[in-house]
């Protein structure tokens, strides 16, 4: 800048004596207006170059995109009236073989040691209980599973026996042709075929009293 404010002066200087009669006119180049306004604009116009120049030039920094950030939220729990965490209750699936189960209530019909003779048709009807947690269903089987079925055959259930409830059983039966006590073993089963429950059971006495039989015991599960 003080390079450019000289050259000025100068210039300035020999519009002056330009302007100036007599012999140094003679002697002094001529210069015009607009010579020194040219000369004027071409140094102004260096100067500013020279100042460009002696700039540092900085150098363009890279903006980086921002990575997408995953976020992760919290499971919470919902919280019951005292504001602390409820436990989730748990998924219920199908029922089970455990949730199933057959309590025997009494004899209807033909009661232990009751006399047949040989070939007698009779009906054994039993009194049972659904004890469990889950209801009977349709298609559930009431068959033999020990001792003597006297022709007696497989009962499938044609209705739902919900919990709680007391249920009769009925099955056809014929007595043996030989004498003495004949007992046959029943129990429910599910569609599975897996058995449950006590095992109610049918006993008889086939000719004279003196093959009557004494059975005690309470109905095993």
């Amino acid at each position: 800048m003080q390079k450019i404010k000289s050259i000025l002066i100068l210039m300035m200087t020999a519009l002056a004596l330009a302007a100036c009669g007599g012999n140094q006119a003679a002697l002094t180049p001529t210069v015009s207006v607009a010579d020194v306004q040219t000369m004027a604009v071409s140094t102004f116009a260096f100067g500013l170059t020279q100042t460009a120049q002696a700039m540092p030039t900085v150098a363009p920094i890279n903006t980086p995109t921002p990575a997408n950030t995953a976020v992760v939220f919290n499971s919470l729990s919902p919280l019951n009236a005292s504001g602390t965490a409820e436990t989730p209750a748990a998924v219920l699936g199908n029922p089970t073989a455990s949730c199933y189960s057959l309590h025997f209530i009494s004899d209807v019909t033909v009661p232990d040691n009751t006399q047949m003779k040989p070939g007698e048709k009779f009906t054994k009807t039993w009194l049972v209980e659904n004890n469990g947690s889950c209801a009977w269903q349709s298609g559930f089987k009431w068959t033999v599973v020990g001792g003597d079925p006297m022709g007696g055959s497989t009962v499938t259930l044609s209705e739902t026996v919900n919990p709680s409830a007391q249920y009769q059983i009925s099955v056809p039966m014929i007595a043996p042709t030989t004498s003495g006590a004949v007992k046959g073993t029943w129990r429910m089963s599910d569609a599975n075929g897996t058995a449950f429950g006590e095992s109610p059971w049918v006993l008889i006495v086939v000719g004279s009293a003196s093959g009557t039989a004494s059975v005690t015991s309470t109905p095993t599960p």
